[in-house]
């Protein structure tokens, strides 16, 4: 089985659940050691109180054949984070790939309210947790990144720069996070480009993340039951597909082109070939622009 990834060293962070975990499960399917972070780990339970484990997602990268270490991190903790990436230096000596997929706000979400209604501090934490995490992470782990070329920073963020110019996303606060990220990557880029380094971010499309199956009272062998409630859940996709556009992005020589750009698993789909766990490959982000958001049924005939 190829291993194209085999001798690389990479780091997920907020590899605990949702797309995290699927990245961490493709890098190490692909022959990457996978460092896995976050703060649901080492017996420690996140607030937002989910029985997701790093320990679990350590298991899945195992189960397919990947080596996953397990270093659990709060990386809002600069001498947390310096202290991982110290010792992913003194254990390797590079770093190949770094996945910002660290959020953990989900439980300050408040949909819709206005930012005069929405909880002030809950507002600020999630800007914390969702762009100091990701800030703190790129100051220690940059310069272990930089000292070979062709390192690989991959923001994780929720819709593309396109999508999100134009359409408001649940909160101001929440709005703002993923802007962010996608402004990170540009930035971020332009600093490694001289260093022989790529920077770019990546959303994921409708995410049958472990959050969104159990708000739908479904699973992953059974997430079609949804459908009836939410039509268009059916352009859905699982955390692995994410995991395989990162693994693709990762394993090409050529990654540079995409040095600063917001892209879409589901365009990556077809640029590199790959497909969700069914075969598919759902295009998610054109789904919304040309059915969902027109108000048109729910039809995934040519979107999967």
């Amino acid at each position: 089985m190829s291993k194209p990834l085999h001798g690389k060293i990479a780091l997920v962070t907020g590899a605990t659940r949702n797309a995290g975990r699927g990245i961490a499960i493709e890098l190490g399917a692909a022959g990457a050691t996978v460092y896995l972070s976050g703060r649901s780990g080492g017996g420690h339970t996140s607030p937002e109180n989910r029985p997701e484990t790093l320990e679990q997602t350590a298991a899945m990268v195992e189960a397919e054949g990947g080596t996953a270490i397990v270093v659990p991190t709060d990386h809002l903790d600069s001498a947390q984070v310096r202290a991982l990436i110290e010792r992913i230096e003194a254990e390797q000596g590079r770093l190949d790939v770094l996945v910002n997929a660290i959020f953990g706000g989900n439980s300050l979400l408040e949909w819709d309210k206005p930012v005069w209604e929405h909880d002030l501090d809950g507002g600020l934490r999630m800007l914390r947790l969702a762009i100091d995490t990701h800030l703190v992470t790129a100051h220690h782990a940059l310069p272990l990144l930089t000292r070979h070329p062709g390192g690989l920073v991959v923001e994780i963020t929720d819709g593309t720069n396109a999508y999100n110019a134009d359409n408001y996303r649940v909160n101001t606060y929440f709005d703002l996070t993923k802007a962010a990220c996608n402004r990170l990557a540009f930035t971020l880029g332009h600093e490694l480009r001289p260093h022989g380094g790529t920077a770019l971010a990546l959303t994921p499309g409708w995410l049958r993340s472990e959050i969104m199956l159990e708000a739908y009272g479904v699973t992953e062998e059974n997430w079609r039951d949804a459908l009836d409630k939410t039509p268009h859940f059916a352009i859905s996709e699982t955390t692995r597909y994410a995991g395989r556009a990162v693994a693709a992005l990762a394993a090409d020589p050529r990654v540079a082109r995409y040095n600063q750009q917001s892209l879409d698993a589901g365009s990556l789909a077809k640029e590199y070939g790959f497909t969700d766990l069914d075969g598919s490959q759902p295009d998610a982000w054109r789904y919304l622009v040309e059915v969902q958001d027109p108000g048109k049924p729910a039809d995934t005939t040519g979107y999967r």
